[in-house]
Order: C-alpha cells, then sequence, then structure tokens
C-alpha cells in the first residue's frame, strides 16, 4: 500500500465497514489531507510544514496536566508504532534504507535545541556539549542494540527543532544554509508518514489513539 493515492481509497472503503471511532476518522482524514497536499510541490520549506502538519494530525492528543505534553505525546506515537509494526516496516526504513540519511541529521548540531539554548544564552557551552555528548551516546546504544523507538524518539527530536525554526520563524525562506537538512528532512518523513498511517488504519482497535486536539464542531 503506502503510496498516498491507495492509502485515501483504502481509508475511504474502510473507514465506515471497519467502525473507526469519529476521532480516530477525523484523525487519519487530516493526516491524508496534509499528505496529499506534501506532494504537490517541490519547495522544500512548504513541503516540510505540510508534511509536519500530517504528522501532527496523525499523533497530537490531549494529554492533560503534563508538562512537555508534546514531545511525550511524539515519543509514545512512536513507541506505539513501532510495537505495532508486525511487517518490520520502519525497522526496514531504518536500517536498511535510511542509515546514513538518519546519521546525518544527528550529526547535525544546527537541529539539536540545546545548540540554539547556549547560543541563547541559556545554558553554558559546557552544559550544551554535555547534553550532546548524552545524545550521541544514547544514538551509539540505539544503534549498537537496533532499538528504532530510540533511534525514532531522537530523529524526530531534530526535526522536531527544524519544525520549531520554521514554524517560529527562525529560518529565512528558501535560505541556503538549511537546504541540505530540509531535503533529507522531507525525504524521511515523505516515507516514513504513509507508513505509520498505514499501520495506524491496520490496528486502530488495538489501541486508544486519543482525542485530537480540535475536534470537530460543527455550525449550529
Amino acid at each position: 500500500m503506502r503510496d498516498i493515492l491507495t492509502l485515501t481509497t483504502y481509508f475511504k472503503q474502510n473507514k465506515d465497514s471497519q467502525n473507526y471511532s469519529d476521532n480516530f476518522k477525523l484523525r487519519i482524514h487530516r493526516a491524508l489531507s496534509w499528505l496529499k497536499q506534501a506532494e504537490t510541490t517541490e519547495d522544500l520549506d512548504t513541503k516540510f510544514i505540510f508534511l509536519w502538519i500530517a504528522f501532527n494530525s496523525a499523533y497530537a492528543k490531549e494529554i492533560k496536566n503534563l508538562e512537555n505534553k508534546e514531545r511525550v505525546n511524539l515519543n509514545e506515537f512512536l513507541l506505539r508504532i513501532c510495537s505495532l509494526d508486525e511487517e518490520q516496516t520502519i525497522y526496514t526504513l531504518v536500517w536498511k534504507n535510511f542509515s546514513q540519511p538518519i546519521r546525518l541529521l544527528t550529526n547535525n548540531h544546527f537541529i539539536f535545541q540545546p545548540f540554539w539554548r547556549f547560543h541563547n544564552g541559556d545554558i553554558t557551552e559546557r552544559q550544551y556539549l554535555k547534553e550532546e555528548k548524552n545524545e550521541q551516546r544514547h544514538l551509539l546504544s540505539a544503534l549498537e542494540k537496533q532499538n528504532t523507538p530510540q533511534i525514532l524518539s531522537i530523529l524526530f527530536g531534530r526535526l522536531y527543532t527544524l519544525r520549531n525554526q520554521i514554524i517560529h520563524g527562525g529560518a529565512t525562506f528558501n535560505s541556503s544554509v538549511n537546504r541540505e537538512q530540509l531535503k533529507v528532512s522531507c525525504q524521511l518523513l515523505s516515507l516514513f508518514l504513509p507508513t505509520m498511517l498505514e499501520i495506524m488504519m491496520n490496528n486502530y482497535d488495538k489501541l486508544d489513539w486519543g482525542k485530537p486536539f480540535y475536534p470537530l464542531v460543527k455550525n449550529k
């Protein structure tokens, strides 16, 4: 499956017969709409934004009274997806298809949040270097043990920083300084997201995927 047209067709054919909950249908519908839009543009900034919105539509849910809840949501979602990946598709993408691009992103300090916390004066250089060293240690351990959820957690942490740079006005449109990380990020998201959505649809009844932040409210 996995291409956007096939995924969309599968969703339309099964959303009622498979008894998808309203929240689940809304989540998949929104994710597919943004994923489809991402395929229509070659501009990397625009494509990345559309891809991230699609990803956000898939994973984000309400968690009350919890700090850093978006990153908690994200990591919990990645763990769930990996646990449900019976065909080991995510594993194959990580270890056989994209090991080098993943290393490229995880070695890029410009999309490592503590690097910017140091340059903004929030932490010392020593603290930044310590955090960088700790993450590299976790990365090497995950690579050695082929711990896919841990690799994805580190990778999407870098992508989240890139997302923040763009969405919060911390990058110039079509800037030459971030083309490499944007190109690789778009390649990864374009392949990871359809696979993740397929896993979700195949396991819609295995887990509570949660309530989206913004439910559909019809005008009265």
